[in-house]
């Protein structure tokens, strides 16, 4: 497995996204998904102290809360990569030092653990000093609180200005990145903002990596999905969507694997991408994910997937 950026994390190619948990998957369904992508090797999970706030009735915190009953019932902590992310709660906005010292104290009781294996700031924060929000995730590195620091939703100037703040002032620095970026959004990430990744060693861990649920292949002209997420999934269903899903039946077809795999494997192909994140409602679902960890593409598939994807 690769490790994570300029970190000791050894992480399994799929990191498995825990945004579902608390949301469109009960307790139950989510103790079985993760049973699933355990004992297939998986040990990387991503959540955030937001998740599941947009759920009436919820208010941030269910997935992590799942996520660390789980563990515990299990007994698999020291097996698990956990990744969450504060500055998107509700009520706990932005990276000032309070926020990020109360959020962090919040995650480390809803996940029953000691120790934040990689904590990310959810977004960036234009009102907040860089050096006050690195100073703060430092003070928990050096705590034992955190592992590792990581950012997300970052533009590649406040990704370099941060790192060159961590460098100058010797603090703990992002050692990932987490952006929107798949065959269907590209230029969100490939650029410049891949540049500083690769010139700085950050590891990029993409989210939306199947587009919504489009890349999975079940998003079809005349097919109706029921999933929470369908109508932000049909909105890629055009002229270049049907290209990018006929390339991706033909290479999983020569591969004998799933759609979603081949998606997924696309992905892992690029340099600085150390895991792709993807989420699953079912145990079914999940199974067409896993083959990601065996499904080496070709230089000439991946760019086939990169021209049928081309705007």
């Amino acid at each position: 497995m690769p490790l994570l950026g300029r970190s000791d994390l050894d992480v399994f190619p799929l990191c498995l996204g825990g945004n579902v948990f608390g949301w469109t998957a009960n307790e139950q369904e989510s103790f079985a998904i993760l049973d699933a992508y355990a004992a297939a090797g998986g040990n990387f999970i991503d959540t955030a102290d937001s998740y599941s706030a947009w759920v009436p009735g919820h208010v941030g915190g269910e997935s992590e809360t799942i996520i660390g009953r789980w563990m515990a019932a299990r007994g698999c902590r020291h097996r698990m990569i956990i990744a969450t992310k504060v500055g998107r709660c509700p009520g706990r906005l932005g990276l000032s030092a309070q926020n990020i010292r109360a959020g962090a104290e919040a995650s480390l009781k809803r996940l029953n653990v000691d120790r934040i294996d990689l904590y990310y700031a959810h977004a960036d924060d234009l009102n907040t000093p860089i050096d006050e929000t690195l100073r703060e995730f430092d003070a928990l590195v050096r705590e034992g609180k955190v592992g590792y620091i990581a950012a997300s939703n970052f533009t590649a100037a406040r990704l370099s200005a941060a790192l060159a703040t961590s460098a100058r002032e010797g603090l703990a620095r992002y050692v990932a990145l987490q952006p929107h970026y798949n065959l269907m959004v590209r230029n969100e990430y490939e650029g410049a903002l891949s540049d500083v990744c690769a010139r700085e060693g950050v590891a990029c861990v993409p989210y939306f990596a199947l587009a919504m649920g489009f890349l999975t292949g079940k998003y079809r002209p005349g097919i109706t999905v029921d999933s929470a997420r369908a109508e932000g999934a049909q909105k890629y269903l055009d002229a270049r969507g049907t290209r990018v899903l006929a390339t991706l039946d033909d290479i999983a077809a020569a591969h004998h694997t799933t759609v979603a795999a081949v998606a997924l494997a696309w992905l892992l192909a690029h340099p600085t991408v150390a895991a792709p994140i993807a989420s699953a409602r079912t145990v079914a679902q999940l199974a067409d994910l896993l083959p990601l960890a065996t499904t080496m593409l070709t230089p000439e598939e991946s760019t086939r997937l990169a021209d049928s994807s081309r705007v």
